[in-house]
């Protein structure tokens, strides 16, 4: 029974090992619509641009319309021109974007983002994207949001906003993260005044430091002890 006892210290002190981090890049994808859902690396794509808002024009965005929604499909993109010209954003050459358009081949598009939701296969105590986005022009005083939930509950976020220096709108780039709690979902999203709005994006790098399930290693522990009575 010691040596047993023993071993299960071992692999509770050994639990940070047992940490993967993962990052989803893209670049193994063809550039395609994927749907309204769509799994990868650990993670679900979903709830995309489903929410009722408002544009900084004052134009209203209705999910599902074919003139006031803003589409509702994850895209890979091929954003060569963009990696050619800012190869410090993401990794060459796939990004993820959102909407109902892209550009076919190595020109892009920025498609709207207005929020979506990233389920994930296993919980997680970090996360990081990379976002490249427009910012002045009509684009400016947005705010995006990073929020993480586990079982519902917020549990972390992040949120930045975007430029408002008027003008000719411009790319920008911004990473944004959430640590410091254990996650299940994370969903991004944009408002303008407290709605939600639809500004551009492509995401990049989202990277996810996955660990055990609280209470897995207990689980384990109590295992073993159940094996040590039956013998």
């Amino acid at each position: 029974m010691k040596r047993e006892l023993i071993a299960l210290l071992a692999a509770a002190s050994a639990a940070p090992a047992l940490a993967d981090i993962s990052v989803s890049t893209y670049d193994d994808l063809a550039e395609n619509f994927y749907g309204s859902s769509f799994h990868y690396n650990g993670v679900t794509y979903s709830n995309v641009n489903d929410q009722a808002g408002v544009l900084p024009d004052g134009s209203q965005i209705i999910p599902g319309d074919p003139i006031f929604g803003l589409g509702d499909q994850v895209i890979v993109e091929n954003a060569t021109l963009l990696y050619n010209d800012f190869p410090d954003y993401g990794s060459a050459n796939n990004a993820l974007t959102f909407g109902s358009t892209y550009v076919v081949g190595d020109n892009l598009s920025l498609g709207a983002l207005s929020t979506v939701t990233m389920t994930l296969d296993q919980v997680a105590d970090f996360a990081s994207l990379e976002l490249a986005y427009y910012e002045n022009g009509p684009w400016g005083g947005i705010v995006y949001h990073l929020d993480a939930f586990r079982n519902g509950s917020l549990v972390a976020s992040d949120s930045f906003s975007i430029s408002d220096l008027g003008g000719r709108d411009n790319i920008a780039f911004a990473t944004m993260s959430v640590d410091g709690a254990v996650f299940d979902t994370l969903q991004l999203y944009a408002t303008w005044n407290g709605q939600y709005t639809g500004p551009r994006g492509l995401v990049d790098n989202l990277t996810l430091n996955t660990v055990p399930a609280p209470g897995a290693l207990a689980m384990l522990g109590l295992g073993g002890l159940a094996c040590r009575r039956r013998r």
